[in-house]
Parts: structure tokens; C-alpha cells; sequence
């Protein structure tokens, strides 16, 4: 069997996720009430069997040290880990200068692993994809690298990495957002963008990012500055995403990926959670996301004094452990872990983070409320565009943003 290495970018500063990176780094950001974002790739490493990662940090990057030290705790005694690796600016004083750059200035790791293959992902996807089938692909083609790739609608290639395939699955070009992107084999209206997920020969990959760190104008990236030159040279593949399959995975849900990138993207993805026959299902066992398992009571929804309308329900909404729903009404939305709604009050649309208090008599909607927020009894947010523009951070979707801790009056 090819010993395997799985080393995760995470050092990314998530701008466009702010306000909710203002405090973490983007794959410590929550998602789906119960999941920070990094347990999806992870989930999907320990699910095929590929048990040592190694995940680079950066910025702002305590809470997810926090969370991969507390959640991800593998077994030791058969040589598996998650290990968290802060920049250390081993080849200089600078930090990371790109996604190439990181993996040069920690050829440490690889040097003490030495592994056959290594997989390079990103931290900050939503998807299941069974990583081994990539791995035998790879290795059917004798690759020098395997780059993973996600059919778009051609109009849309213009915001991607196009790659121009061969109908061996070659990659003849490759195109950083072109005008005129070309089609995938077989199906003119779609096009192959680079989901950002490489897999290399770990003499290729040493050799690439070296050679790479030597040129002073290169923008140290791996699409940019590695497979766009790599592919001339050596044999680098495209592995179609959409082909892949995991056990329990419905039909539907082939090919499901998003890049929670920016605020409207996100709530979006996390809504989308919440419909009766949601197309990423959460609840498949045989193929589960892993996070860190809490110590807190069950949800719980008191008052039924339905006379008054002081009744505490949820609807078509996800709500986590520690939950209590005091008398209020929850629909559409997504509730962390110890969140209060108290009475008479109308949470729609939203996703309130871990410990967020709504006080009594609140109408909230379309709204995202980050941690340990507490919002004062009376308060209306998200049916005003003037006054929550005059207030809070809102996004060109709509969508109001409260940051964490902020104090609300």
C-alpha cells in the first residue's frame, strides 16, 4: 500500500467572510449548526482511510488549534493524526506568500513522513468525496500530478480555473478565468474548473516548489504558478469530481460543492440545509461529517400556551444540543449549541452561532448572528435595509451580519 500524506491549506485570511473572520480563520468558521468548516475535508481524509494530515495555519489562527486539538484526537498508537502547523517562517522571515509557498516553507514534514503521494487540499469546502478514488486514478495513469475538477455551466468559467482535457483525461491547458473557457469532453455546455484539490508524486510536488520558491516573480500559487506550468512537461491529470461516490450517497447529491467563500454564499449553503430533502444530506451515517462531540444537555422547547401565542416551536429548522426555545418560534434557520430564544419571539431565516440570546418579543430575519451576542428584548432585525445598514454589517444579498460579542442596544 502507498503510504499517504494529506497536507490541508488553512492559513487563508477569509476576507470575504468578514465579519465572522474577524476573530477566526475561515475554516474555524461554523457551519450547519454543529461543524466548523475544516471537518468536511478532514471528514472526508478519515472516511478513505487516509489517517495522517497535516494542517497548515496562518492567521487568526487559535480557535481552530482550539477545535482540531479537542475534536480531532486520532489514534496514536497506529501512527494516525491531525496535526495543526503553524507558519513558522523556516525559510525566512515572511509568511506563507501563497498556497505553493506553504507547502515549500514546511518540506520538513515531508522530509520526516516520506510519503508516495501527497494530497494538497484546501480547507474550505463543503462536500463528500472519497479521496481513495482519486488515489487510484492517479496511480492507474502513473501521474506525476492529479488535479480534481468540478463540471460549471460554460458561461459561468470565465470566475473559475478552466482545464482543457484530453479524452484520456489529460489536461492539455489550463486557463485562470479565460473569456472563452472550452468544454469538457462530451458535454459542450459545461466546463472543468479546478476545485483547488491536487494530488501529487511526492518527487514531483518537492521538485515543483522549489523550483518555484527560486522564481522572484512567481505568485507562489499552485494553479498560477504550478500546474499551469506542470502540465507541459509532465503527465498531469483531471479527476472528474462528479464521478466520484461515497457509501449512502444518494444520486442528488453527486457532485455537490460549494466554496462558502463570501457571506451570501455561505447563508445560502447553510439554508439550503434545512429544506425537507436537502441536497447535501447531514444524516448519512455511513459516510459521517466528525466534529467535536459536546457535553450539553438536549434542545428543549417549552410553553404551550398557545391562547397567548406563547408557544416554543421550530420549523424546517436544525437545532442543536444545549437549544432552548422559550415560548418563541423558530423557522428556517440554523441554531448552534446553547442558544436562547425567549418568548414571543420570530427567528426566520437565519443561523444564530453557539450561546446567541434573543430576548423577548425580537423579530430577526435573514440574519446571522455570530457568538455570544445577545439581542436585547423588542429588537427587530432584518426587516429594515436603511436602519440595519445604519447598524450592522449587511451584505449585498441582504443578508445582516452581527459580529461575535458585539453588544447590541
Amino acid at each position: 500500500m502507498s503510504k499517504l500524506l494529506a497536507m490541508i491549506l488553512a492559513g487563508g485570511a477569509g476576507t470575504r467572510l468578514e465579519p465572522l473572520t474577524r476573530e477566526r480563520a475561515k475554516p474555524a468558521v461554523p457551519f450547519g449548526g454543529r461543524y466548523r468548516i475544516i471537518d468536511f475535508v478532514l471528514s472526508n481524509f478519515a472516511n478513505s482511510g487516509v489517517y495522517r494530515m497535516k494542517v497548515l495555519t496562518q492567521y487568526k489562527s487559535d480557535s481552530l488549534n482550539n477545535h482540531l486539538s479537542r475534536a480531532w484526537r486520532m489514534t496514536a498508537f497506529l501512527g494516525h493524526y491531525v496535526e495543526a502547523v503553524p507558519a513558522q517562517m523556516r525559510t525566512g522571515v515572511d509568511w506563507y506568500k501563497g498556497s505553493a509557498d506553504a507547502i515549500y516553507q514546511n518540506l520538513n514534514i515531508i522530509t520526516d513522513e516520506e510519503p508516495d503521494h501527497i494530497f494538497v487540499f484546501g480547507a474550505d469546502h463543503v462536500y463528500r468525496m472519497d479521496t481513495r478514488k482519486m488515489l487510484d486514478f492517479h496511480i492507474e495513469r502513473k501521474a506525476a500530478c492529479t488535479v480534481a475538477a468540478i463540471p460549471v455551466p460554460i458561461e459561468q468559467g470565465h470566475e473559475f480555473g478552466i482545464i482543457d482535457v484530453g479524452p484520456d483525461g489529460r489536461m492539455l491547458q489550463f486557463l485562470e478565468k479565460p473569456k472563452n473557457p472550452p468544454p469538457m469532453p462530451g458535454n459542450p455546455k459545461m466546463c472543468l474548473a479546478s476545485m483547488g484539490n491536487y494530488l501529487f508524486t511526492t518527487d514531483t510536488l518537492v521538485k515543483q516548489v522549489v523550483r518555484d520558491a527560486a522564481d522572484e516573480k512567481s505568485a507562489h500559487d499552485f494553479g498560477k504558478s504550478i500546474i499551469s506550468q506542470l502540465y507541459k512537461h509532465e503527465p498531469v491529470y483531471v479527476y472528474d469530481f462528479a464521478q466520484n461516490t461515497v457509501a449512502g450517497q444518494e444520486d442528488k447529491e453527486r457532485g455537490y460543492w460549494r466554496d462558502v467563500g463570501n457571506i451570501d454564499v455561505y447563508y445560502q449553503s447553510n439554508m439550503d440545509l434545512v429544506e425537507v430533502d436537502p441536497t447535501f444530506n447531514l444524516y448519512n451515517d455511513r459516510w459521517p461529517i466528525h466534529t467535536q462531540p459536546n457535553n450539553y444537555p438536549p434542545a428543549k422547547f417549552v410553553f404551550a400556551d398557545r391562547e397567548n401565542k406563547r408557544v416554543g416551536t421550530a420549523t424546517d429548522s436544525l437545532v442543536a444540543e444545549g437549544c432552548i426555545i422559550s415560548g418563541g418560534h423558530v423557522h428556517r434557520s440554523v441554531l448552534s449549541p446553547k442558544v436562547r430564544v425567549n418568548s414571543y419571539s420570530e427567528v426566520e431565516d437565519s443561523i444564530l452561532f453557539e450561546n446567541v440570546t434573543i430576548g423577548r418579543r425580537c423579530r430577526i430575519k435573514r440574519a446571522i448572528i455570530d457568538k455570544n451576542v445577545e439581542i436585547p428584548p423588542g429588537m427587530t432585525i432584518g426587516y429594515d435595509p436603511v436602519e440595519d445598514k445604519r447598524r450592522f454589517h449587511v451584505t449585498s444579498g441582504g443578508v445582516v451580519v452581527i459580529p461575535k460579542g458585539m453588544k447590541v442596544t
